[in-house]
């Protein structure tokens, strides 16, 4: 694909934004907002991003074995309220009302989980109901925080349980895990696991304890990928790990980087054996760094994950919160090298699109100017998030009897055979010219929604219109029949 390619050319590709909830990171901006701010901020959020040409969200749902959803499972978390176990009042679903606004707007919701933490600081309350007062067992702390065992055949039914729960439940599109799976290792500071391993290491004992971690991450992985799919076969699975796999020096089929931190050996992730084996859907490795970084570039980075798609999808995870005009490092002065990271990326075989971390810094006065670019060139279109052919290839067929009513247009979904063949989303496609009334270009796109109809606030144009239906995975319909308007 070729750098010359205008945005308007991108008519597939995933663009999202991480909204992070723990510590209030994005949302909540804090604990103690009313239901009725929180929903503000919400569409605020949604609105920012969908002007800047997002297609997905990526929610953390559970950001500290709690909840920002209705549950039996787990407490509400207490970055809503400042206590645990406070629901919203006026009671709402955030799920929920985070989903059905993502949807309105045409846009995907990825619920995102941490597995394992538990307390992001010791002194943290736990609600009385919480499962680690029933089941102290299944934690230890590490450093200054609280973590369920990674080991323990318990923990990994009870977070398949969780997962489960809220894809049955919600009409969410994808479930996302992040980097965290064994704790980021403190220096000097043992992993409490010895003797765990010693009572289940099994073939592993007794001193390869670090295979053993590998696989009981393994375990976890392989154990969501089928209960996601048993539950909702429509529902992906991705991970966005830490941007290296492993060095070069560890591994012949390494990066050439010099990482101090690797996926396999530190936190015993060995994601490219998920994408290959087709246990996950998407892998979206977090390339924060920049190109002149002594260890860790990332133009070496995007080259060496272009390689390891396995013909699933690939995204890479972009840092606009390191953009910032006071920085000590020349590249992170001014958006422009953050935007010839998208550049980079968009020239790959097997990069089909992006994710920002986070949703608050696009809030920042001193990146209007990204804002701007973002909105009026770099993601001016509307596009399609990819589809994944591996789950379901079967496009739905074409909506029909597309009117008029005044400064409004309407159309009629086609009848499903079944919920994975359901029109999701709908693209209305706009024509000045009437010999061009028959393609499917991204440039012609003028809306995506979940509505079957649509009005316009300004007054209609002249000229051709016609939709087309999404299903759940992103197939396209053909186009309906032709409607102009003179």
């Amino acid at each position: 694909m070729s750098s010359l390619l205008s945005a308007q050319d991108m008519k597939r590709e995933f663009r999202a934004v991480w909204v992070a909830t723990v510590v209030n990171i994005d949302w909540p901006s804090r604990i103690g907002l009313s239901s009725d701010e929180q929903k503000r901020e919400i569409i605020s959020i949604l609105d920012k991003h969908k002007e800047n040409g997002m297609n997905a969200i990526i929610l953390q749902v559970r950001p500290s074995a709690d909840a920002l959803y209705k549950s039996d499972m787990e407490p509400w978390s207490m970055y809503l309220s400042g206590t645990q176990g406070v629901a919203p009042d006026p009671y709402y679903d955030p799920l929920d009302f985070w989903t059905s606004e993502c949807h309105l707007r045409g846009m995907e919701l990825h619920a995102w989980f941490n597995p394992y933490r538990i307390k992001q600081d010791l002194m943290d309350s736990l609600d009385s109901k919480h499962i680690l007062n029933q089941h102290p067992d299944w934690a230890w702390e590490y450093g200054n925080r609280v973590y369920f065992a990674p080991d323990n055949p318990e923990v990994w039914q009870f977070v398949k349980d969780v997962v489960v729960d809220v894809v049955s439940r919600y009409d969410i599109d994808a479930v996302h895990f992040d980097d965290y799976f064994y704790p980021y290792k403190i220096a000097g500071l043992e992993i409490p696991d010895q003797e765990a391993f010693l009572d289940h290491g099994g073939a592993y004992l007794p001193d390869r304890k670090e295979e053993w971690r590998i696989h009981n991450v393994d375990t976890i992985i392989q154990m969501l990928s089928v209960a996601i799919k048993e539950a909702k076969p429509w529902v992906k699975f991705g991970i966005s790990p830490f941007g290296v796999w492993r060095n070069r020096d560890q591994d012949p089929i390494g990066s050439e980087t010099k990482a101090g931190i690797v996926n396999y050996d530190g936190l015993y992730a060995d994601v490219i054996k998920w994408q290959r084996l087709g246990w996950i859907d998407y892998l979206m490795p977090q390339l924060y760094w920049r190109d002149d970084h002594p260890a860790v570039a990332y133009s070496t980075l995007a080259y060496w994950w272009n390689d390891f798609g396995y013909g699933r999808s690939l995204y890479f995870g972009l840092a606009p919160y390191r953009i910032d005009k006071t920085s000590k490092y020349k590249l992170w002065k001014k958006d422009k090298y953050f935007l010839k990271q998208i550049d980079l990326l968009r020239e790959m075989d097997n990069i089909d699109g992006f994710g920002f971390f986070s949703s608050v810094h696009f809030f920042r006065d001193d990146l209007k100017g990204l804002n701007h670019k973002l909105e009026k060139k770099y993601c001016n279109n509307l596009a399609i998030v990819p589809t994944m052919p591996w789950i379901d290839n079967i496009a739905p067929q074409a909506p029909g009897n597309l009117i008029r009513d005044g400064n409004a247009l309407s159309w009629e979904a086609a009848a499903a055979h079944n919920e994975m063949d359901r029109s999701r989303f709908f693209v209305l496609y706009y024509y000045k010219e009437t010999s061009d009334r028959y393609l499917k270009e991204g440039a012609r796109i003028i809306s995506i929604s979940d509505q079957n109809k649509i009005v316009f606030e300004q007054g209609i144009k002249k000229g051709i219109y016609r939709v087309s239906a999404l299903d759940r995975l992103n197939n396209e319909s053909q186009l309906s029949e032709i409607l102009i308007v003179n």
